[in-house]
């Protein structure tokens, strides 16, 4: 799979139906500085999932525009909202405080 940098984290890319389907599923943990870049997203779920992630909606340009911190497993949905056009997942909390970034919207998990 395709690796790249994305606003400091490792992110393996997801560019597939499959490989955007799956996520995280059957995964154990994340290491700090890493994650999963999901193209083509906007709205992600938890189920399956085994541990907690922090979720960095972008838009196109790669602009953050709404993370939400601590998502839970078995959470049924969480939307980026109308600009969101891709996701980066990283473990619950891993995600540095961007608070400079204007317009970002943060939110906590539940």
């Amino acid at each position: 799979m395709e690796t790249v940098w994305v606003n400091g984290v490792k992110a393996t890319v997801a560019r597939t139906m499959f490989a955007r389907l799956k996520g995280l599923i059957g995964v154990k943990g994340l290491p700090p500085g890493e994650g999963l870049l999901i193209l083509s997203c906007n709205a992600i779920h938890t189920c399956f999932m085994a541990f907690a992630i922090d979720a960095t909606f972008l838009d196109r340009h790669d602009r953050v525009v709404k993370v939400v911190r601590g998502i839970r497993p078995w959470r049924l949905f969480v939307w980026g909202g109308f600009r969101a056009a891709k996701v980066l997942e990283t473990a619950a909390h891993a995600t540095p405080r961007c608070g400079t970034i204007r317009g970002m919207d943060e939110k906590e998990g539940t």
